[in-house]
């Protein structure tokens, strides 16, 4: 009886671990071509990254409560929500903030 109740609690706990958010972090900015950013003046290119560096704290603090309210979800339903919208437009906004990088290297930017 004692095996089969830690049989299950090991179960329940793996599980728990399913279909969880990805952190913050370990999402990489997707491909984004510095092209976009080609037409743009220094101030200009200055001012998308300030926007971008802002849109991009945004969606890390809602991609931390996706996980916070995921590892509620996961311990009393056994799994969590998997990434939503945020985590891809994260990876949007951070591909697009190194092109605008690119860009201002490019023209030589301060």
């Amino acid at each position: 009886m004692k095996y089969a109740v830690l049989v299950s609690l090991v179960a329940v706990s793996l599980t728990g671990c399913m279909n969880m958010p990805t952190p913050p972090a370990q999402i990489t900015g997707a491909r984004t071509s510095p092209l976009k950013y080609e037409q743009y003046d220094c101030p200009t290119l200055s001012t998308e990254l300030t926007s971008l560096n802002r849109r991009e704290s945004q969606l890390v603090i809602a991609q931390e409560q996706r996980r916070k309210s995921s590892n509620v979800q996961a311990f009393w339903v056994g799994y969590g929500q998997g990434d939503g919208i945020e985590a891809s437009e994260l990876a949007v906004v951070r591909g697009e903030k190194e092109a605008v990088l690119q860009s201002m290297d490019k023209k030589k930017c301060k």
